[in-house]
């Protein structure tokens, strides 16, 4: 039996141990595992309470369990759920239970979303939602992700796609009918003026969503300067907790640290990098090197010294990346001045916010609070509101990219010959389709579903 025939099982829930696990079955064998492990197949949808046992009649565990039979199921097969005491003992006795059963097997990551996909239940746009949602780390990735779920890309593509097959199809007609007596003789109008209107909307799609996908990966900021400047000490501020090793002794940080921050809703991640200086010790140069390579790729440089000598390495200061000059320990050298912001100087970007300096102690908390306001503000304007907009990958630009240049080239070959304008459409169909996951996708999906949890 092929393995996309094959039932499937899988922990839904968290992992173990915990109060209650969720274990899902989906397939043709679904209803014989609850025969088998619970005695019966419950009324459809109807949560019911049964003592589940194995097949030599020991009791596994005091359970519930809910049947939803094809095709209205999550999947579109036969699906069964146990809802059983989350201990891995009891986990590990009904999976045995499971494992027992002909043509049934555990799930491979992301097998459950890809039978939804598969059978209709889901585009592929609504299953990158769906991952994305799992991943959320901030409620605004939250928001947006679950837009994507609902069909905020999706519904829109699918109608896009209709209209393009209408427009399609009156070239068609007027290309193949042209001499029936109930065809109208001008199609090719009608047509280019649903074409131009479609490209038009796509192309505000386009325009409106640059923050989406900025959102979904979120901003990126790097700590970066000399050695012993407190680099450590400000990532554990920041964090609030102890992700970093703090020492007086230059070198300690010699690999790239990153903690998950969420400012306002904006996910942010924060770099803690090696020391910037020059060293004959092998390990440390490339501590160094990935700490140049980082910074230059981070969104945002908070540039820390502790005094006015330590000027930003030439590598970041030449790159396309904000900077922000940081002056630390001002509780050693100039406790008076406390947290005060020294103001904004020229950026040298100008589509980001204005590069700023700022006077803090990492290790007393002087100026930190000022400094993250700053980095919420900052986020704010980078990210911006993502979460509205509806489109979340690369692939998704590229694609409708794709669509786009095809509907110009389309309008631009009308009355150079219906034929080649009407295969420009063609081609924004097929376009939309790979959006939607209806066409040529195998590597897409196998890369996407690997992603997921198993279970998911």
């Amino acid at each position: 039996m092929h393995p996309r025939e094959q039932t499937i099982f899988a922990l839904s829930s968290g992992r173990p141990t915990s109060a209650i696990a969720v274990v899902r079955v989906s397939g043709p064998e679904a209803g014989t595992a609850l025969r088998d492990i619970a005695g019966a197949v419950p009324v459809a949808r109807m949560a019911t309470r049964v003592l589940l046992r194995d097949r030599a009649g020991e009791a596994i565990d005091d359970a519930i369990i809910l049947w939803f039979p094809s095709p209205a199921s999550a999947t579109g097969e036969d699906v069964a759920e146990f809802h059983i005491h989350g201990g891995r003992a009891v986990l590990n006795a009904l999976f045995a239970a499971l494992s027992s059963i002909d043509n049934t097997r555990t799930a491979e990551p992301g097998e459950f979303t890809r039978r939804s996909f598969e059978n209709g239940k889901i585009d592929l746009t609504e299953a990158e939602g769906l991952d994305d949602l799992v991943h959320a780390d901030t409620d605004r990735q939250r928001r947006q992700a679950l837009r994507q779920l609902q069909g905020l890309l999706g519904d829109r593509a699918r109608g896009w796609r209709k209209e393009l097959i209408d427009a399609s199809a009156l070239i068609e007609a007027g290309i193949d009918f042209v001499d029936e007596g109930d065809v109208p003789e001008d199609l090719l109008k009608p047509a280019l003026e649903k074409i131009a209107q479609l490209r038009r909307e796509i192309e505000q799609t386009l325009a409106t969503s640059v923050q989406s996908e900025r959102l979904r990966d979120g901003l990126t900021v790097a700590i970066a300067g000399p050695p012993n400047a407190g680099k450590s000490t400000l990532l554990n501020r920041l964090a609030r907790r102890e992700a970093a090793i703090v020492s007086p002794h230059a070198g300690t940080t010699r690999d790239i640290i990153e903690v998950y921050l969420d400012l306002d809703g904006y996910p942010v991640t924060l770099i803690d990098t090696a020391g910037i200086r020059e060293t004959d010790d092998p390990v440390e140069q490339e501590g160094v090197r990935r700490a140049r390579d980082r910074a230059a790729s981070a969104d945002l440089v908070l540039w820390l010294s502790a005094d006015h000598s330590a000027e930003p390495d030439g590598s970041i200061v030449n790159g396309d990346v904000s900077l922000w000059l940081i002056r630390n320990k001002i509780d050693l050298s100039n406790p008076e001045n406390g947290g005060a912001n020294l103001g904004q100087v020229e950026t040298k970007m100008e589509q980001r916010a204005p590069t700023r300096q700022f006077r803090i102690s990492a290790a007393r908390g002087d100026g930190v609070d000022e400094l993250v306001a700053a980095l919420t503000a900052f986020a704010g304007i980078w990210l911006g509101r993502g979460e509205t907009g509806a489109i979340t990958r690369l692939r998704h630009r590229s694609i409708l990219r794709d669509a786009a240049a095809s509907l110009v080239k389309a309008e631009a070959l009308a009355g150079r010959g219906d034929e080649l304008v009407a295969e420009e459409v063609r081609i924004a169909v097929h376009f939309i389709g790979r959006l939607l996951g209806r066409v040529d996708i195998d590597d897409i999906l196998d890369s996407l579903f690997l992603e997921f949890c198993v279970g998911k």
